[in-house]
């Protein structure tokens, strides 16, 4: 199936000599109708002229899961980026030699948490698998230690009333959190109730599922690897499918805008892209400069 941009009136009907109307983007690739679905959307609002042939055979295969995957241009998919820049961040512990990473993990996380065990073995490593997820954090942070010692002064002289704050193990440098939405907004709470003063560190995919920017008060304080920008641009959205949606769009955005320098030899021009800040070399793959962004809700309503 063959899609010209004459279907958006604007792109091809007028006649003026603008650099953009001169721009065509002539795309052979084969992918899911979610994507087909994006990329039109991205070019009709761009309103230049293009061309796309999604049947060709042999043509660029866009995968499904694009957060997942090497997109052209790029070295390593958004989410390797992602586990790389915290693999290098949570676990330098120059600062904290005595002390241990505290990673809490899900099943879905299981082969990345074994893979950063057999490099890291000596920190903590804890598989999520209780109902009673209060229990079970309390248990990993050894709280209940606290709370006993707590009980036993109190049974001392009953009349005393002793003001008591639950005490966790002292031996955690930083928390790393491995899991998704459904957990994630259920744990991390539960966690920072009680470590409030331990940095956390997560990837975006704790709050891919969430469907509102306002539902990142779960994650408040963690670091993400993701620029500022990024963020900004999902909370100015006002009705979104998710949050991994809404980085979908910029991925895909990227990678279109990539080939419209390529195809059109733009690399003369500023190039300002979505996922990064980058500079754009010919024949070169991009690796995304990302940087640590802080959860604050306070700040990103302000934006509004």
């Amino acid at each position: 199936m063959t899609l010209c941009s004459m279907l958006f009136l604007a792109s091809c009907v007028s006649s003026t000599n603008t650099e953009k109307e001169k721009v065509l983007l002539d795309l052979d690739l084969q992918t899911s109708n979610k994507n087909k679905e994006i990329i039109l959307e991205y070019l009709f609002n761009e309103n230049i002229k293009f061309s796309i042939d999604f049947d060709k055979n042999d043509s660029y295969r866009l995968s499904n899961d694009l957060l997942e995957s090497n997109l052209k241009y790029f070295c390593r998919s958004f989410t390797q980026e992602q586990n790389d820049l915290l693999e290098l961040k949570v676990f330098d512990k120059i600062d904290n030699l005595n002390k241990k990473v505290l990673i809490i993990y899900s099943k879905e996380f299981e082969n990345l948490s074994e893979d950063l065990k057999r490099k890291y073995p000596q920190e903590l490593y804890y598989l999520l698998d209780e109902s009673d997820y209060d229990k079970e954090v309390k248990r990993i942070l050894e709280v209940n230690r606290s709370i006993d010692r707590h009980l036993d002064i109190s049974n001392l002289d009953k009349d005393l009333e002793i003001e008591h704050y639950p005490r966790i193990r002292n031996d955690i440098s930083k928390i790393y959190f491995l899991l998704d939405y459904d957990l994630g907004k259920t744990i991390v709470p539960l966690v920072k109730n009680f470590a409030l003063n331990i940095d956390s560190y997560s990837s975006t995919q704790i709050f891919h599922d969430a469907n509102d920017y306002k539902k990142l008060a779960d994650f408040e304080s963690i670091f993400i690897p993701v620029q500022d920008e990024m963020i900004k641009t999902i909370v100015g959205e006002k009705d979104i499918k998710n949050i991994k949606n809404e980085f979908e769009k910029m991925l895909i955005a990227d990678y279109l805008l990539l080939e419209k320098v390529y195809q059109n030899n733009l690399f003369r021009q500023e190039i300002f892209l979505k996922t990064t800040s980058e500079k754009i070399t010919k024949n070169k793959c991009i690796k995304r400069n990302l940087s640590f962004s802080k959860v604050d809700l306070g700040v990103l309503s302000n934006l509004l």
